[in-house]
Parts: C-alpha cells; sequence; structure tokens
C-alpha cells in the first residue's frame, strides 16, 4: 500500500519531444518583444513609483540603490534557472510543469498550488496599490467613505472593503478573457508609456540631483525627524538596514516568471523565453537602480513619502509639470503591472486543469478566444475577493512565501535534471530498476565521483538529487542561526561563529559532491552557467527571505496549502492523467510478464 501511495506521489509528467512542441489549443501568438514588454510591465509597477520611497525612508536610506542591486542579484539567479527550464519544457504552466516533469506529481501540485497563492495575492496587491495610489491624488475620499460606511474592525483584515479594486480586477479579469493577443497589445502600449514616464523621472530628477543629500551628517538632520533618521550618510541604518531593504526590494522584481507561464502561446518558445527573462530582468534593474538614485539625491531620504514618492518630490522641488505627468505615468504603469500578474494564473489553472489534479473545467479553452476562459473568470473573482478583505501590506506578506518556494524549487528542479541518466520514459519501468549492492568504500568512491565516470547514472543521480534535499534542509538552520544571532557574530562570539563555521562547511561538502557527479549532455537554448553554484546559491537566498516572513504569514500559508491538500487527496490523486497513463501502462507490462510465464511453463511441459 504505501509503496502504490509513494509510487502516485512521485509519478512525472513523461513528455516525449512531439508532445512538448506539439500545437496547443492556445493562441501561439507571442513573439520576442511581446514577451519582453510582459516581464518588464509585469515587474515594473509598485517597485517604481511606491516602495523605493518607502524603502528609503524607513529601512535604508540612501543605500536603497544598493538593496535594488542585491534584490536583483538574488532574482537574476531565479530567472537564469527559469530560462533553462523554458527552453526544456515550452510547456504552459511555469514552474508547476518543470517540477511535475523533474520531482513528481505531489511536488508540481505543491508548487503549483503556490503559484495559484503568488498570482492571485500578486494580482489583488497590485490592485489595492493602484487604488490606494489613486486614493492619494484625490485627498483620500474613498478611502475615508468606505472606512466610514463599511469599517471591517478584524486586526489581520483590511479596515475597510476596496470595492474600486475589486471592480478594476474583474474589469481585468473580462480583458484578459477576450484575447492573449488583444491583451498583448494594450500591455505594449502601457508599458511603453511607463518606460518613457519613467525617462522623464530619470532625466528630470537628474537636473534636480543634489549628491550632498546621500550624505547628510546626524546633526544636520532637523529635529522633527531624529527618532526616525537613523544616523545619517550614506548608510543611516547600517548594513542590516540594506538588507532588510533587499528584501523588500525583492517584491519589486516578482513578475519575470510570468513570461515562463506563456510556452504555448510564445512563438520559438525556447530561444524566446530564456531571452525575454533575461532582458526584462536587466531593464528592470537598471530602471530601479536609477529611481532610487534619482529620488534620494532629489530630497532628503528622512523626508520622503511613502504611499507616493515621485508626485511629493517634484512639488518640493517645484516642478509640478513633472509631477503630473508621472502620475499619469504610474495610472499606465500600475495597470501594466496588474496586467501582468494576472495574465499567468488562468496558466497555470489551465496546465493543472489539463493534467487532472485539479477541476477539470478549469481547463476549458474557449474555441473563439483561445483562452481559459472558465480559469480567466475564476481567476478574477478569486483575486477581486482578495483585495476586498486585506490591505496591500498583509497582500504582499503572503505573495512572498508562495514566490520565494517556487523560486527554491525551480532551481532545485535545476541541478536534479542536469544529474539525472537518460529516462527510459517510463513511471513503471523506472520503479523497477536495480542497483548493485555497494560497500562502504564503493559507496564513497561514487559519492565523491572518484572512478571518473562521465555518464550519469541512477546512483550518482540519487547522490546528487539527496545532496540537493540535505542542502536544502541544512539552510534552514543555518540561516536561522545567522539571523538571530548577527550581532554575537559581529561582536566574534566564538561558540556561534564556530557553529556557523561547521554548518558552512558541510554545505561545501554537499554543493562539492553534487558537482563531482557526471552531468547529462544534451543540447538547449539556454544553460544555467556554473551549476552546481549558482542554483544552490538561489535555493540558500530563497530560503533565507523565507525565514524572514512573520508568523501570521506562515500560519495563512499553512490554512492555503491545507486546503489545497483536500483538493489533491479526493480529487486529484484519482483523476490523473498521467496516474491514468501508468495504469494502463502496468496493466499491459502484467499481461506481457504473463504471457511470457506461459510460454516458458508451456516450453517446460513439451
Amino acid at each position: 500500500m504505501a509503496a502504490k501511495c509513494w509510487a502516485a506521489l512521485s509519478r512525472r509528467r513523461l513528455d516525449s519531444q512531439e508532445d512538448i512542441t506539439a500545437d496547443t489549443a492556445l493562441s501561439r501568438c507571442l513573439g520576442l518583444l511581446d514577451l519582453t514588454a510582459l516581464g518588464i510591465g509585469s515587474t515594473l509597477g509598485l517597485g517604481a513609483y511606491v516602495l523605493a520611497g518607502a524603502v528609503a525612508k524607513d529601512t535604508a536610506g540612501p543605500a536603497v540603490c544598493i538593496s535594488f542591486l542585491i534584490a536583483a542579484a538574488a532574482s537574476a539567479l531565479a530567472g537564469l534557472c527559469y530560462a533553462e527550464f523554458a527552453s526544456r519544457v515550452p510547456k504552459a504552466g511555469s514552474a508547476y510543469v518543470y517540477s511535475y516533469v523533474t520531482v513528481g506529481e505531489f511536488v508540481a501540485f505543491l508548487i503549483g498550488w503556490n503559484l495559484i497563492l503568488e498570482y492571485v495575492i500578486g494580482t489583488a496587491s497590485v490592485a489595492r496599490g493602484f487604488s490606494n495610489y489613486l486614493d492619494y491624488l484625490v485627498g483620500n475620499v474613498m478611502s475615508k467613505a468606505l472606512r466610514e460606511a463599511m469599517p471591517i474592525n478584524v486586526s489581520f483584515l483590511s479596515e475597510y472593503p476596496d470595492f474600486f479594486a475589486f471592480g478594476m480586477v474583474l474589469l481585468l479579469a473580462v480583458l484578459l478573457a477576450t484575447g492573449v493577443r488583444e491583451s498583448s497589445w494594450l500591455n505594449n502600449a502601457f508599458t511603453t508609456i511607463n518606460l518613457l514616464t519613467l525617462s522623464v523621472i530619470i532625466v528630470a530628477g537628474s537636473m534636480n540631483a543634489d549628491p550632498g543629500n546621500w550624505f547628510i551628517a546626524q546633526e544636520d538632520i532637523p529635529s522633527g525627524y531624529t527618532e526616525t533618521a537613523g544616523v545619517g550618510g550614506f548608510m543611516p541604518f547600517g548594513f542590516n538596514g540594506v538588507l532588510a531593504g533587499a528584501a523588500t526590494c525583492f517584491y519589486a522584481f516578482v513578475g519575470f516568471d510570468t513570461i515562463a507561464t506563456t510556452g504555448e502561446e510564445a512563438k520559438n518558445p525556447q530561444k524566446n523565453i530564456p531571452l525575454a527573462i533575461v532582458i526584462s530582468l536587466t531593464v528592470v534593474f537598471f530602471a530601479y537602480f536609477s529611481i532610487s538614485t534619482v529620488l534620494t539625491m532629489m530630497w532628503p531620504y528622512y523626508d520622503q513619502n511613502a504611499e507616493a514618492p515621485f508626485p511629493y518630490v517634484f512639488d518640493q522641488v517645484g516642478w509640478p509639470v513633472i509631477k503630473w505627468i508621472v502620475n499619469v505615468g504610474a495610472v499606465f504603469a500600475l495597470c501594466t503591472s496588474m496586467l501582468g500578474a494576472m495574465f499567468p494564473l488562468p496558466r497555470v489553472l489551465y496546465a493543472m486543469a489539463t493534467d487532472g489534479i485539479i477541476f477539470k473545467f478549469l481547463g476549458i479553452v474557449n474555441s473563439k478566444t483561445q483562452t481559459p476562459l472558465y480559469g480567466t473568470m475564476v481567476s478574477g473573482l478569486l483575486s477581486g475577493f482578495m483585495t476586498l478583505i486585506f490591505n496591500i501590506n498583509q497582500l504582499i506578506d503572503m505573495m512572498s512565501i508562495g514566490t520565494l518556494m517556487a523560486y527554491a524549487i525551480v532551481a532545485l528542479c535545476v541541478l536534479i535534471l542536469r544529474y539525472q541518466p537518460e529516462s527510459s520514459h517510463s513511471n513503471v519501468v523506472d520503479n523497477y530498476v536495480l542497483e548493485p549492492e555497494l560497500t562502504l568504500w564503493t559507496g564513497f568512491k561514487q559519492i565523491f565521483n572518484l572512478n571518473g565516470l562521465k555518464e550519469p547514472t541512477k546512483f550518482s543521480g540519487r547522490v546528487a538529487s539527496w545532496g540537493i534535499v540535505v542542502f536544502g534542509v541544512l539552510i534552514l538552520p543555518l540561516g536561522y542561526t545567522v539571523d538571530k544571532n548577527i550581532a554575537n557574530i559581529q561582536n566574534g562570539h566564538v561558540g556561534i561563529i564556530l557553529a556557523v563555521s561547521v554548518m558552512v562547511l558541510v554545505e561545501v561538502l554537499i554543493v562539492f559532491a553534487i558537482g563531482r557527479q557526471p552531468v547529462l549532455d544534451i543540447e538547449l537554448a539556454f544553460k544555467v552557467p556554473l551549476v552546481p553554484l549558482i542554483p544552490c546559491v538561489s535555493i540558500a537566498v530563497n530560503l533565507y527571505l523565507m525565514l524572514q516572513l512573520d508568523v501570521y504569514t506562515w500560519i495563512r500559508f499553512a490554512g492555503w496549502m491545507f486546503i489545497g491538500f483536500v483538493i489533491y487527496f479526493t480529487y486529484g490523486i484519482n483523476t490523473s492523467v498521467q496516474g491514468a497513463k501508468d495504469k494502463v501502462e502496468r496493466q499491459e507490462l502484467v499481461q506481457r510478464n504473463e504471457s511470457q510465464d506461459k510460454k516458458l511453463s508451456e516450453g517446460t511441459k513439451f
């Protein structure tokens, strides 16, 4: 019974090359420009117009540009891993499909369920941010009226239901349901306006820049800000503030993985999707770095406006015309960001429903619009509901955990696939492959590949897989120890430093053992360089950032996962398309064995 359960949980989606490149019911109409614009539009939104000012004021000071640099580096690691998988498996569903092909159905369901959480909350958070931005521009009329008419007096929910954001999400869902080509045209136009607006900000900001604002001495800080402005200078809150700012700025880069969900709607996906990911991340980083630089040079960090920094700053320097150009551009940018946040969600639902592990009606593609119509509308309703009951800070915290887990599993899958031998393209046959008996010495030699193997074997693949799992598990206590004992480490606490050093040494040995295993030689349009180093660093960074999330985020996450487990174990595990294929193959294998036994028996009698 246990063996059957494990076989069901670990069964992999086995696509032939013909299946991967076959025509799809979705409309394959997105070129490189469309994909790049989708990635830029979905990423370059709240981070540019809101987040830079908030982080500069309360967390990092002028060093917010360094926070964006660190966050960009962490996102780039995940982006490289996504790019390799897009070139391997150009199918709709992003990390869900990648993990299904690599690890197994249960892990795929977990990651797919987390992607649903990420995109639902991502859409809701941008919608709520968009509503807050407009509300600020009109003097907070909407929030005051709704707070007085329909207050929500629950500590872990929003103060009031945001019906404007709810309506925006439903309108967006209708737009996406009309067709990918039409949505792409609108996204391209809005993204162009967004980039032009940011260019105006950078040029106008540079003309008003004063480098002295990066080096304000503590004694020069006005008395009204002394308690909240830190110690002044470029890093008024220390390097810890820069790292905390990086954790917040990481949210600003969430969205490039939208590109990876378009595997069945992209032209030449194995080439264009990796290229679009790299280009969009590069453009977004330079945009964030530039605007955070000019923002903190234009005006002192301690006097920034956390809700609408650029309109406030251009008001202060006496450039009201630029202020209203920024306001108009911000509206278009946030619309684009909301479009990019919702775009992937129906595609993930479509992929999971087509595989039979969530309700199949969500995968029905409308013959006229060539979009997953029911999945799109369900996505809109779910995201809209979230905008009604949660505020933007709660939404951002909830989104982070799903995103970080998705990034970590994609990096893990890159490593697993690199070190696995050629599959037999059969879950049933793979389960019956026997391994030679190993002694302690021969096992040690194979763990570090002292025999100099050039081709991966099942044993070497398992060494890599278990090494990756142990590496990820040990990162959690290592990250927790470092996070809780930064002061002790800085003060030279011998016990803490020794414990951290031992854990780091073990992790280095594990990475070395993984790197010693033979790699499967396969031609791909894009490969992650420096394997296993880059994927391992990506796993470590993402798991460390997950440890920064508060307990309420983990509680909400646990509730979401409980709902997912109920759906999978009562529905998905029984209706899985791959499970049905494996069942047929097992029956055929049993029949072949019985036939061979019968022939042998008859031959013996004869």
